[in-house]
């Protein structure tokens, strides 16, 4: 082939295998291959997603059968497990979004999130990803633990669309968390220590109305508990679960996670940033 011949043939050859402008995969596309292969690295984590899914369920049992008889709620529910099931719906939220504390941890120590970035993935998608990944497996965590309150005794009484703000609610909440998390995977130098730290937001849920009302509680932690940022969220699943009158709780509860959302958001962005320069 003359050295003509080449020079027209390769501009085409070039053209043909260089990619359009602006036909590059988006963050979306980015974010979801993130979120798959999180759910796939949990799936092989066998260890810790048992944990996540059966402790939730595990206390529930205890509550329910060891300390439910001796509880005094101060409702006239048929039984103790009608008060506890909200609190355990939240407290099994807390325990599956700190998983992703640890895995953010995993991904920064590794030195994975040098070669995402060499693919021009950036740190959005990647923690956009982890959080998908870990809402994905707290839904089915949510579904697990209400089966078997619905064995052990669980009537719900809600209505079409207090079904629909129970999930509204649930789902902002694990959204919150797991970004919550995916900041303390970014803050925490080790995943042990990272695990570590998602202990206090996995503590939440006990100094609340989860498990007791809160008027029983001493004055010091009785004030904490009524203004703290999970018992408006139990208190909104309780009584719409059990189809009673929650005036603007769920508000209060849907402004929270919100708030705690934009924060976490924020400081994950800013964290990214200073890891990764």
């Amino acid at each position: 082939m003359s050295d003509t011949a080449v020079q027209h043939s390769s501009p085409d050859r070039l053209s043909e295998r260089a990619p359009a402008p602006g036909r590059g995969p988006g963050p979306f596309t980015h974010t979801a291959g993130m979120a798959a292969r999180a759910l796939r690295i949990s799936s092989r984590n066998i260890d810790a997603l048992i944990t996540s899914l059966a402790l939730p369920i595990m206390l529930m049992l205890i509550f329910v059968y060891f300390f439910g008889g001796a509880i005094d709620t101060g409702t006239d529910y048929d039984s103790y497990v009608m008060y506890v099931v909200p609190g355990v719906l939240l407290l099994s939220a807390g325990f599956g979004a700190a998983t992703t504390a640890t895995a953010v941890s995993e991904d920064m120590k590794g030195g994975i999130i040098d070669r995402f970035r060499s693919l021009d993935v950036g740190g959005t998608p990647v923690l956009a990803g982890h959080v998908a990944a870990s809402t994905v497996r707290n839904l089915c965590s949510t579904a697990l633990v209400f089966g078997v309150a619905l064995l052990i005794g669980f009537r719900p009484a809600a209505s079409w669309s207090g079904w629909l703000v129970v999930g509204a609610v649930l789902v902002a909440y694990i959204v919150a968390l797991s970004w919550i998390s995916a900041a303390i995977g970014l803050l925490a130098r080790t995943p042990e220590a990272a695990s570590g730290f998602t202990f206090f937001m996995s503590f939440l849920p006990y100094p609340s109305s989860a498990f007791v009302p809160t008027e029983n509680m001493p004055d010091w932690l009785h004030g904490f508990a009524d203004h703290q940022p999970i018992t408006p969220a139990i208190e909104s699943l309780r009584g719409l679960l059990l189809g009673q009158d929650v005036g603007n709780t769920p508000w209060v509860a849907l402004a929270w996670a919100a708030g705690l959302l934009a924060v976490a958001v924020g400081a994950s962005g800013t964290l990214f940033r200073i890891r990764t320069r």
